[in-house]
């Protein structure tokens, strides 16, 4: 359950007197609490999605004045997110300034791996929620002197849902699909890709070992949002991953 945004179902309750009245009401006003109880979720939602807003444009504009660039990394569980930061922070570690914020719903497994890198990082546990939110991020880059880094790197909650929704601030969401995964899921998770600037198609190293078919994959992507920049890449052998360092370069701003 998502206890920020409240995106599990609905309990439901059947207990006698409920189900009594229920009947009871069938041919009144039965759809009457139904409508009222949608109106209030949808109430709440603008709400909680308003206020992160107005956080994550303070946030954004904090990270302009810093000179800051920042990417928000998204996708399932078990994508290769981590394995990808760990990579690129080891190749390009010497060049640029980086600092990490890891998202997970418990244990700092990551955020360890991380850290063996030499790069500062940020532990973030959200417990039962599923996904970063603007104040959680306002929150654990107080850590980082933001005058020391050029790049911010967010590794948020594995989860195609709710992520999609919530803006940190970021210059850009950059999805993360393996192709140990579903070549569908663009289509299955169309908010997630539609508001992504970037996908990387990762272990491609694995294609002629998979049923997967990347070019496939990449058109459904691109149904949902023509302007999406797909890089193929490979975090185990480093396939690719030159391309995927161009474009993070070409977005840091020159102190």
């Amino acid at each position: 359950m998502c206890t920020v945004c409240g995106c599990s179902p609905e309990e439901q309750h059947h207990d006698h007197d409920h189900d009594h009245k229920h009947d009871h009401e069938h041919h009144g006003h039965s759809h009457s609490h139904g409508e009222t109880e949608t109106a209030r979720k949808i109430a709440v939602e603008t709400d909680i999605l308003s206020k992160n807003n107005r956080l994550a444009r303070e946030n954004r504009n904090l990270f302009f004045r810093k000179g800051v660039f920042v990417l928000n990394l998204v996708s399932s569980p078990g994508s290769g997110k981590t394995t990808i930061l760990e990579r690129t922070l080891h190749d390009l570690r010497q060049k640029f300034r980086f600092a990490v914020i890891e998202g997970d719903q418990q244990t700092d497994n990551d955020a360890v791996r991380i850290a063996a890198t030499g790069v500062p990082v940020r532990q973030v546990n959200t417990g039962a929620g599923c996904h970063l939110d603007a104040h959680m991020v306002s929150h654990a880059f107080e850590d980082f002197n933001l005058e020391d880094l050029d790049v911010l790197l967010i590794e948020n909650v594995g989860n195609l849902v709710c992520p999609a929704s919530f803006d940190l601030g970021e210059n850009h969401k950059v999805v993360v699909l393996s192709v140990t995964e579903g070549e569908d899921k663009p289509l299955k998770y169309p908010a997630m890709f539609h508001n992504a600037d970037v996908m990387l198609l990762n272990k491609v190293d694995l294609l002629p070992y998979v049923d997967f078919d990347a070019e496939k994959c990449k058109e459904m992507a691109r149904q949902v949002n023509p302007d999406i920049l797909i890089f193929d890449v490979s975090s185990k052998t480093g396939e690719g991953m030159s391309d995927w360092y161009e474009w993070l370069g070409a977005g840091i701003r020159p102190r």
